[in-house]
């Protein structure tokens, strides 16, 4: 029997955040969604353990995280949430939710790189 990948209240909980995207998750996911970027499938709030990562490109084991100025003040929360997804063979990137309002061509440059 395969490990589930999330349990059902956190998956409920990820369904609620696809729905409630912030400006920054919004803008990036336009151009993640569909295979737009280089043919890869992406996922939106997609649930792992106890975590809903912003955007994971399974096939990649690539995760995509933005950061707003509330990240300042849970850096221990980040950093612990960040070693669990690289224990589960993850790439976590992260992006200041600034980056992609402004430079959206650069954010997508460097996940690219990593892909």
């Amino acid at each position: 029997m395969t490990e589930k990948r999330s349990t059902p209240k956190i998956m409920h909980r990820a369904g609620e955040l696809r729905r409630n995207l912030t400006p920054a998750e919004a803008k990036l996911w336009t151009r993640l969604r569909a295979h737009r970027l280089n043919g890869i499938g992406f996922r939106r709030q997609h649930a792992i353990g106890n975590y809903i990562t912003d955007f994971c490109a399974p096939s990649k084991m690539l995760i995509i995280e933005l950061d707003g100025s509330q990240h300042l003040e849970q850096k221990e929360y980040d950093d612990e949430r960040t070693e669990f997804l690289k224990s589960k063979g993850y790439r976590v990137l992260r992006f200041y939710n600034n980056d992609v309002m402004n430079n959206i061509d650069k954010v997508l440059e460097v996940i690219l790189e990593n892909l």
